[in-house]
């Protein structure tokens, strides 16, 4: 006879604007009840079932759940298995200073199978061990926003870009490797509001303000260690919190561990 499954939450540490959490249920989850809050998440495994809005609904691994604020929902496993889950809380007024205004996203029926919406919510759960950087976090949250008014099929509008203001925030950030930067920081530094800061950015450089911080700081961290630094030393240098942190962004940008590429190179 098998042991009997047991429950478990695990909540990723250092609240401030995003709650996330991992969690499994063997059977019953959680009775009726409402957020104020978008609850945004991912099945990893098993079947995800839960009634809102007046049906039952079953989410498979790799659907998005996006639950509307003040919306009645529960939630139990739909098989035997049990279900794993990552979720995230995100307040409505943090969508709505992205959105500027326009109405909140609804996605019908709570479940999405968008590859956009895949990414964006997988982006802001990954890694729950450790705490987000404000910048990321901010980054996480406008992705969010965008892909959710465009999975519930809002209309955007293309807005001029202010190239010198982007600029000023790309040159802030080579001055400021080796600290925590905000993206209030960027703002003032660029003279451009924090929103409209971070849709420019994009589309003058490609890539969101952190990630593209995070790429000059892994710069930063290459050189260091070809001169010799320890991989510790070339991580604080560079201003990640330590060597795990330097170690997992040098693996999702390339592919491969710091010491691994360093020993390619000898």
């Amino acid at each position: 006879m098998s042991e009997p499954l047991h429950d478990w939450v695990k909540y990723s540490p250092t609240l401030r604007k995003l709650e996330r959490i991992e969690a499994f249920f063997s059977g019953h989850g959680f009775s009726p009840h409402r957020h104020d809050t978008y609850a945004i998440g991912i099945t990893l495994a098993g079947v995800q079932s839960f009634r809102y809005r007046h049906a039952q609904r079953h989410s498979l691994p790799g659907n998005v759940l996006v639950l509307h604020p003040d919306e009645l929902h529960d939630g139990e496993a739909g098989t035997d298995a049990g279900f794993r889950y990552q979720m995230l809380y995100v307040q409505p007024a943090l969508i709505q200073q992205v959105l500027g205004g326009k109405a909140l996203p609804f996605v019908e029926g709570g479940i999405s199978a968008d590859p956009r919406l895949y990414r964006a919510t997988q982006m802001a759960l990954s890694n729950l061990d450790a705490s987000l950087e404000p910048l990321e976090e901010d980054d996480n949250i406008y992705d969010l926003a965008r892909v959710l008014a465009e999975v519930a099929g809002q209309r955007t509008r293309r807005k001029a870009v202010d190239f010198i203001a982007a600029e000023r925030a790309r040159e802030f950030i080579h001055s400021a490797l080796d600290r925590v930067v905000t993206l209030d920081e960027l703002s003032e530094a660029s003279g451009r509001d924090r929103w409209s800061l971070s849709r420019d950015f994009r589309a003058l450089y490609g890539t969101s303000p952190y990630r593209y911080m995070t790429h000059r700081r892994l710069d930063l961290a290459r050189a260091l260690l070809l001169d010799g630094h320890s991989l510790a030393q070339a991580a604080i240098s560079a201003g990640f919190f330590d060597q795990s942190h330097m170690t997992r962004l040098f693996q999702q940008a390339y592919g491969v561990s710091p010491g691994r590429w360093l020993k390619r190179l000898s």
